[in-house]
């Protein structure tokens, strides 16, 4: 049995619906971090970075969105959620998942955590004000160029639909209008559509 470690409204949604799909025997905990749950002692002793998602597995703890789907994808093999058998594609489903990860991620959290990056109130706001630009040309090479045929990966059906679903929910409160980008549109609808992804979302707002 796996315990995944989620907070609602970030990119721990991803993996949270390819564990639903792959029907996993897994157990879902919310991480609270209105209450900052995700920097108390407990919680850095599983994942010292104190971020989600956190998957604890019988091997040992797992972070970081990538590793956890590719994680799932071959722990449950016959999901067919990956393309394990063609080097090829599977690196392409990566290098896709890597660039949500290292650059459409890290443009969005901009707009709420330029203390990252920056003490300067000044730039902390000038980097908040660049979050529609920088948004809207990531998801533009997306449109152009990534989302050839009704699922990333073309015909086929993978995680990494579930992770550009969990970041396109992200435009509208990023300031871009998902209506620029028709493709995606499309897809984020189709998505949230689908019986085990309306599943996941709802259950990840609902608050026990």
């Amino acid at each position: 049995m796996f315990t995944f470690y989620y907070a609602p409204n970030t990119c721990a949604l991803a993996p949270h619906i390819a564990l639903e799909q792959c029907g996993a025997d897994y157990q879902a905990v919310r991480v609270d971090f209105a209450q900052n749950q995700q920097g108390s002692p407990e919680y850095l002793l599983l994942n010292s970075k104190g971020r989600v998602p956190t998957l604890l597995t019988p091997r040992g703890v797992l972070t970081e969105t990538p590793a956890i789907l590719q994680f799932i994808c071959q722990t449950f093999a016959q999901s067919g959620l990956a393309p394990l058998d063609d080097p090829f594609e599977l690196a392409r489903m990566n290098a896709f998942n890597s660039y949500l990860c290292s650059t459409v991620h890290v443009a969005h959290a901009h707009r709420r955590r330029g203390s990252r990056w920056a003490d300067d109130p000044a730039a902390i706001e000038h980097m908040k004000n660049k979050v529609p630009e920088n948004m809207a040309a990531c998801f533009d090479l997306i449109e152009r160029e990534y989302l050839q045929g009704p699922w990333v990966l073309g015909e086929k059906y993978s995680v990494s639909d579930m992770y550009l679903f969990t970041l396109a929910q992200w435009l509208e409160a990023d300031g871009v209008d998902i209506r620029r980008f028709p493709k995606v549109a499309h897809h984020r609808l189709k998505m949230a559509q689908d019986p085990v992804v309306a599943r996941v979302v709802l259950a990840e707002q609902s608050v026990a």
